[in-house]
């Protein structure tokens, strides 16, 4: 990555690397990521690789090490170690997947993903249920179509999201192409990954030149980037570490809105972590967007805090240090001010489902894939339209599919694929249609309780409470995560669950529909009979006393139900 030659590169960490935290030191051992992650590959007695360090510094390859939560407990009452198995995730800027590309993730699915994907909300593809045998046979597959997993995960910059659909505009397309440069942009540079995944011959280089931007420490903690197209928030932008709002006027794309330090990761018994919506800065003309991300993200590499990783996100960064000073510090950086920021609005933030036309004149299906989660017969019907599909797929930040780009003549062509599959009816309720779900159980080794596997079903017994007061047709948001680090974006969701516990959940209400407001815990550590209890009064009162128009979370503040969290270090502040 190579940043503005103003910006100071060198590290201003106030104290030797080992008196940092052990994660620094592991990554400065870490030889640019390559650690023994080879030889363990190697290791035919354990199905697991089976150092720790490795284990962490595989996630920077995308790759995490996992185990069948449900075969745990049997396998140490038989003596056996965990049924160790991998998940996989994919780098797609912005959600964009040509049909090639699907093929060859189906195929990958089918030989050694259980015959399973899942559509993550940060609008990528993640592989489950991967042996060790199977990762390099999965990572060379996708190279075949020019795909990758660098920097899925990690202490870097993640996946980079933006509002679908590119297609439907040249001001989409502009704002969808920039994503792409990002992210090629941001992710590291050493050559460990070619070597490890692709069998590359290392080549001697210098330590500047190994990871020019990262250095040997990268970044304290992840980083997430994302593009929003008002009216349009599908990316939740304001959940994002940097995210970049477009701007257009009479002669397309102008610049950029900008705003850093957003992050829905917190500990339950850890009062001091807390989610943050993203603070607005300023605006930046289009032609600065790089310089600008390497500004922000050299802020957080060299004041982010390296000792403590549950306080190390830029966010914490931002609240400790003030956002006028971070502010001055990334326009140093930058080489120049920003500009005040334009009016803009959000008025969505889902999906619109089924056919619709763009000005181009190509038309655009949208599926309704309930938490991402693509299995057979859904895998089968896809796999077919992209047999004859000319246009490109996108994933969208809600975990659905949109096929892009369709000529008007070929649209016959994929209804009757989805007719012969069962998969034309949408018959699918608005509160079904705005949920999101984490992985969870079995896989996710970070997860309390179930998610995905569980709302489906919780959201059937909410239906009865909406349909009982005449509310079936009301958008509200739903979000459930396994445990409070957040990534299905449960803390801005006008109803958000995290897991506590197998069968337990807090209960957050009085987000807003937009992503534009934290929600407040209602319940801590309930079951199912509290959650719908709560709801049911709630929910009766919004449609007794509601104002027009009103939203479910703005009610739920107007009318007491919860109090308003106008920022994240109030989050945690006990409900009066």
């Amino acid at each position: 990555m190579t940043a503005p030659t103003n910006i100071d590169r060198s590290r201003d960490l106030s104290q030797p690397l080992d008196r940092l935290g052990l994660d620094e030191r592991m990554k400065d051992a870490s030889d640019y990521l390559r650690g023994t992650i080879a030889l363990g590959l190697l290791d035919q007695i354990t199905g697991s690789v089976p150092s720790p360090d490795d284990v962490k510094l595989m996630k920077f390859h995308g790759i995490y090490q996992q185990d069948d939560r449900d075969l745990r407990e049997e396998r140490r009452r038989q003596k056996l170690e965990p049924a160790f198995q991998f998940m996989i995730r994919v780098r797609l800027p912005g959600g964009v997947c040509t049909p090639e590309q699907w093929l060859k993730l189906d195929e990958q699915a089918r030989a050694h993903g259980s015959e399973t994907l899942r559509i993550t909300t940060r609008q990528t593809f993640q592989f489950h249920w991967v042996l060790k045998d199977s990762l390099r046979p999965v990572i060379q597959g996708l190279h075949e179509t020019l795909l990758d997993t660098i920097a899925a995960c990690g202490d870097d910059s993640r996946g980079v999201m933006c509002t679908v659909d590119p297609q439907s505009s040249a001001f989409h397309a502009e704002v969808a192409a920039l994503a792409k440069r990002v992210s090629d942009h941001v992710i590291p540079k050493t050559r460990a990954y070619h070597e490890i995944w692709y069998g590359d011959e290392r080549v001697a280089v210098s330590e500047d030149k190994e990871e020019p931007f990262y250095g040997s420490t990268y970044l304290p903690r992840k980083f997430k980037i994302g593009f929003a197209l008002p009216p349009s928030n599908d990316i939740d932008v304001y959940a994002q570490d940097l995210g970049f709002i477009a701007i257009g006027g009479p002669g397309g794309l102008e610049g950029f809105n900008v705003v850093i330090g957003g992050g829905m990761g917190r500990t339950d018994q850890a009062p001091q972590t807390y989610p943050r919506l993203a603070s607005l800065i300023g605006f930046i003309p289009a032609d600065r967007v790089l310089a600008c991300s390497d500004a922000v993200m050299t802020v957080q590499r060299d004041y982010g805090d390296r000792k403590d990783r549950q306080h190390a996100r830029f966010k914490y960064t931002i609240d400790d240090k003030g956002l006028e000073w971070i502010k001055a510090e990334i326009e140093l950086n930058m080489g120049e001010a920003f500009e005040e920021s334009r009016p803009f609005s959000f008025t969505s933030n889902g999906d619109s489902y089924g056919w619709s036309e763009t000005a181009d004149g190509r038309h655009h299906r949208t599926l309704f894939i309930e938490n991402g989660r693509l299995n057979l017969p859904t895998l089968d019907a896809l796999r077919d339209i992209a047999r004859i599909h000319r246009g490109t797929f996108r994933l969208t930040p809600n975990q659905n599919v949109i096929i892009a780009g369709v000529a008007a003549e070929h649209r016959a062509d994929i209804d009757a694929v989805l007719i012969n599959h069962g998969l034309e009816s949408m018959q699918t309720s608005m509160l079904r249609r705005n949920s999101i779900a984490c992985v969870a159980f079995p896989t996710c080794g970070l997860a309390m309780a179930e998610s995905e596997r569980y709302l489906p079903s919780l959201i059937g017994k909410i239906e009865l409470i909406l349909a009982e007061n005449g509310l079936s047709r009301e958008p509200i948001t739903l979000r459930m995560s396994g445990c409070p680090n957040g990534c299905s974006r449960p803390y801005i969701a006008e109803i958000g669950l995290t897991g506590r516990a197998p069968g337990k959940y807090n209960l957050y209400l009085g987000g807003g529909f937009h992503g534009e407001r934290l929600n407040c815990m209602m319940r801590e550590n309930v079951g199912e009979s509290v959650i719908l209890e709560t709801l049911r009064d709630a929910l009766g009162r919004y449609a007794r006393e509601r104002k027009q128009g009103e939203r479910f979370g703005d009610f739920a503040v107007r009318a007491g139900i919860v109090r308003e969290v106008t920022e994240g270090r109030f989050f945690n502040d006990p409900q009066t």
